[in-house]
């Protein structure tokens, strides 16, 4: 009888940051999201404890692929990071204290081999990074949203290495303080079902 109850509670629904989740987790995921309110300047000691996060990803052969190239904000980089932004990106990160390019290196260290799963690796350091920036109050905001090309060209980008993404980083902001159509969107995304994700012995 214990073990069936144990196994109830288990499955019921625990709501976190207005996400209500199938199967109870520590807090640490769902409270992480990515908002656009930002405000304030982020240090440089804030940056490196968040690629210190990220430098302890598992990667294949620990190969270690990720790179993060990145700009904080009032320096003579700034610019160069924020014309890669499209136009709806830069209405928001305009406010954010720093941009960081994440490329991974397509090719093992130790042969000079291509590496199947560099940007595989590279998201794992991406996922560790976002989460310590939630765990230190952090807004941290990735995208797709620039222009790949230019980012290759303007930051020097070898084709050794895929650009993956470009981050914002910030203090947290007010939502009021966004374009109107953008704080529509400021609130914590659902997600698919474990049904929909976890598929066991194949597709149906």
């Amino acid at each position: 009888m214990k073990g069936r109850i144990k196994s109830v509670n288990a499955k019921m629904e625990h709501k976190i940051n207005n996400r209500k989740g199938e199967y109870k987790v520590d807090k640490l995921f769902p409270s992480r999201w990515s908002p656009r309110a930002m405000s304030g300047a982020v240090t440089k000691e804030e940056l490196m404890t968040l690629f210190e996060a990220a430098r302890w990803a598992p990667s294949s052969y620990n190969n270690q692929p990720w790179r993060f190239i990145y700009s904080l904000k009032g320096t003579k980089h700034w610019n160069k990071f924020f014309n890669l932004l499209g136009d709806f990106n830069k209405m928001w990160v305009k406010n954010a204290g720093a941009l960081i390019l994440i490329v991974s290196k397509k090719t093992f260290d130790h042969n000079g081999e291509l590496s199947i799963t560099h940007s595989f690796d590279a998201g794992a350091a991406w996922q560790n990074l976002a989460l310590q920036g939630s765990i230190t109050g952090l807004v941290v905001h990735g995208m797709q949203g620039f222009d790949y090309v230019k980012a290759k060209t303007e930051l020097n980008i070898s084709d050794e290495y895929d650009v993956e993404a470009i981050i914002a980083i910030g203090k947290p902001g007010k939502k009021e303080d966004l374009p109107k159509e953008i704080q529509e969107r400021e609130f914590p995304s659902d997600r698919k079902k474990i049904s929909e994700i976890a598929l066991e012995g194949g597709f149906k």
